[in-house]
C-alpha cells in the first residue's frame, strides 16, 4: 500500500496533507509513504523531518508511481496523478459543488475522488471532518486579523489617564468558525454577541458568556437543515433579520461573517447601507469571502475601505496558521484511513455510510447522489 503526498499547486495554498507525526503512523500500518520534495516547507516542515519518519522524499513523479492512495489539501490536478495504480484513491478537498470539471475529469481518468468536505456530520466521523477542523483555526485567526486593523484596544483598561472602552465584536453565523470567533474575542477582552439562523444555536451563544441576538417576532422559521448545516431563509425571516442586523450592527466595532451553505454561494448579511451606519474606524471580517461573500463589496485578499470601515478577508484564512492546520487536516486524513483499514487486506476499507457519503467517482464514473440532484 503505498501512500502519495503532492506538494500544494493551488494559490496560496501553505498547507500539506501529510506531517511526520501522521507519516509515522501510517508507516505502522504497514503502509509505504513518499512525499514530493519541499511539499511541507510552507508549513515549516523540512524534507529532513519527513526522512527522519521514514518517509520517501522525491520528485513528484516518482512520488505517484504506483501509488494506491494520494492525499491532498485541494486535490491535485489529474495530469500529476498520470503514475498512480488504476483506481487510486484520492483523499482531499474537491470543492465538488464547483468544481465539476474537476471531479468529472477524475471520473474519466478513473480514479476514485474521496471529498473531505462530504464528511457526514456524525459522531463518530468528528476526528475526520476537515471543514471543523480548518474553521476553527479560521474562526480564531478572523479576530486576530481584525483586531490588528482596528485602531483601538480590545478589553477594557482603566489607566491613570482615564478609562478604554471594550470592543464590541458582533459575530453572525454560530458554527465551528463563529464559535471560535466568539470565544477568541471574550478571552481577548471584547464584549461579544453573536446570531444564527439556527435557534438552538442560543444557548451555546450564552455559554461562551457572549449575548445572542435572534429575531423573536417570527415565529416557526427554523434553519437547521441535514447534518448540522444552515439552510437559506425564507423571505420573512431574512426582512425581520436585516432589521434587527441593522439596528444591532450600527453599535458595533467589529464584525465577523462566517455564513456558508454547501453548494451554494455564500447569503449576503451585510448589505452596503448597513456598513455606512456603523462607526468609521470598524472593521468587518469576512470568512465566506472565498465563497462570495456575506458582505457586499468584500474581496478576497484585499483591505477594501467604505464608508470609514475596513473590510477583509482571506481566500484561505486556516492557511494563514499553515503549521497548526496541516497539522489538523494530516489527522482527519490519518483518522479517515486508519479507521477503516483492514489488517489482513493491507488497506482500508470503506463501509457504506462513510464511504458513500464522500465518494464522488468510482468505476469511470460520478457516483455521489450529491451530485446528480445539482
Amino acid at each position: 500500500m503505498r501512500i502519495a503526498v503532492l506538494a500544494e499547486r493551488g494559490a496560496g495554498e501553505s498547507r500539506v496533507a501529510l506531517t511526520p507525526e501522521t507519516a509515522k503512523k501510517f508507516i505502522a500500518l504497514g503502509a509505504d509513504v513518499a512525499v514530493e520534495e519541499g511539499a511541507g516547507v510552507s508549513a515549516s516542515i523540512t524534507d529532513e523531518a519527513y526522512r527522519d519518519a521514514g518517509a520517501e522524499v522525491a520528485a513528484a513523479a516518482k512520488v505517484v508511481e504506483g501509488a494506491d492512495i494520494v492525499l491532498g489539501v485541494q486535490a491535485p490536478d489529474v495530469a500529476l496523478l498520470a503514475g498512480a495504480k488504476p483506481g487510486a484513491w484520492v483523499a482531499a478537498t474537491f470543492d465538488p459543488f464547483r468544481e465539476k470539471a474537476r471531479v468529472e475529469a477524475y471520473a474519466k481518468e478513473g480514479l476514485e475522488a474521496l471529498s473531505m468536505e462530504f464528511m457526514p456530520r456524525i459522531t463518530r466521523a468528528q476526528s475526520m471532518d476537515v471543514l471543523s477542523s480548518q474553521s476553527n483555526l479560521a474562526g480564531y485567526k478572523a479576530v486576530l486579523a481584525a483586531a490588528n486593523v482596528y485602531g483601538r484596544a480590545f478589553p477594557m483598561m482603566m489607566t491613570a489617564a482615564g478609562t478604554v472602552q471594550a470592543a464590541k465584536v458582533f459575530v453572525m453565523g454560530v458554527g465551528v468558525a463563529g464559535l471560535q470567533a466568539i470565544a477568541t474575542a471574550k478571552r481577548l477582552g471584547a464584549q461579544v454577541s453573536a446570531t444564527d439562523v439556527r435557534s438552538a444555536t442560543k444557548e451555546q451563544i450564552q455559554s461562551l458568556g457572549a449575548k445572542p441576538v435572534f429575531v423573536e417576532e417570527v415565529a416557526g422559521i427554523e434553519g437547521e437543515g441535514s447534518g448540522g448545516y444552515a439552510t437559506e431563509m425564507s423571505e420573512e425571516y431574512q426582512q425581520a433579520q436585516a432589521k434587527l442586523v441593522s439596528e444591532h450592527i450600527a453599535k458595533q466595532d467589529i464584525v465577523i461573517t462566517t455564513a456558508l451553505i454547501p453548494g451554494r454561494d455564500a447569503p449576503r448579511l451585510i448589505s452596503d447601507a448597513q456598513i455606512a451606519s456603523m462607526k468609521p474606524g470598524s472593521v468587518i471580517f469576512d470568512l465566506a469571502v472565498a465563497q462570495g461573500g456575506n458582505v457586499e463589496g468584500s474581496q478576497p485578499d484585499q483591505t477594501v475601505e467604505k464608508h470609514g470601515v475596513q473590510i477583509i478577508g482571506y481566500s484561505n484564512t486556516a492557511g494563514h496558521l499553515a503549521a497548526d492546520a496541516s497539522a489538523l487536516f494530516a489527522r482527519n486524513l490519518y483518522n479517515f484511513l486508519s479507521a477503516f483499514w483492514d489488517s489482513e487486506a493491507g488497506k482500508p476499507v470503506l463501509d457504506e455510510e462513510i464511504g458513500d457519503a464522500v465518494r464522488l467517482t468510482q468505476g469511470g464514473k460520478v457516483v455521489n447522489e450529491r451530485l446528480s440532484t445539482q
